[in-house]
């Protein structure tokens, strides 16, 4: 028996960017889901309940990420669900950092765009491997 894809759910408001981020993972094996705003990005993700979130700050709302976010750690279904927010904000106000250790934002990982995607991809593997190794205890 082969193992299932794992899936990914990726909310982001700029078409091109999805399209070519989505294109390369799921080269690498990856189911790619695709949510254009948060309302949308938090009804699949409740809908299809993927195995990790990748999640936009700024998209239509210019702070519509980060409610997005705490819509989504407040849901049963999806509060141990990893998120990797992929933003240019880093770029846009160089001095704010948002290190996952801080708790308000609720997120795994944080990736500046453009994002460096074989670091990416070894971060979305460890992540679900160390998720899989962890579900798999007794």
């Amino acid at each position: 028996m082969t193992p299932s894809k794992k899936t990914i759910l990726m909310v982001d408001d700029d078409p091109d960017y999805v399209e070519a981020v989505s294109s390369f993972l799921e080269a690498n094996g990856y189911v790619v889901l695709k949510a254009h705003d948060g309302r949308d990005g938090l009804k699949l993700a409740k809908m299809e309940r993927p195995d990790l979130i990748l999640l936009d700050i700024m998209m239509p709302e210019r702070t519509e990420g980060f409610f997005t976010v705490q819509q989504m750690r407040r849901s049963a279904e999806l509060e141990a669900t990893p998120i990797f927010v992929l933003s240019s904000l880093y770029s846009q106000a160089p001095d704010f950092r948002i290190p996952p250790e801080a708790g308000w934002l609720a997120h795994d990982e944080f990736f500046s765009k453009p994002v460096n995607l074989m670091e990416l991809l070894e971060k979305i593997r460890n992540c679900l491997a160390e998720r899989a190794h962890q579900e798999a205890r007794p």
